[in-house]
């Protein structure tokens, strides 16, 4: 069995769309399905949940205001 028939998806799909539609290439997705963006498209979506986990976490790490 292959590596990726083993994994599990880190992102719901739900996150993946919302970030398709953020990054503009929501239309391609629904024509192709998640093989027909480009590698720089798929790269630039890795790098956008990175940096919306990074929020995130600063936020959950803050201490409330007193």
């Amino acid at each position: 069995m292959s590596r990726r028939g083993r994994s599990r998806g880190v992102m719901s799909e739900g996150f993946k769309y919302e970030l398709a539609k953020d990054l503009g290439f929501y239309e391609t997705v629904q024509r192709e399905g998640w093989g027909g963006i480009r590698t720089q498209d798929a790269g630039n979506m890795v790098k956008r949940a990175i940096q919306i986990a990074e929020q995130a976490l600063k936020q959950q790490s803050q201490p409330p205001f007193r």
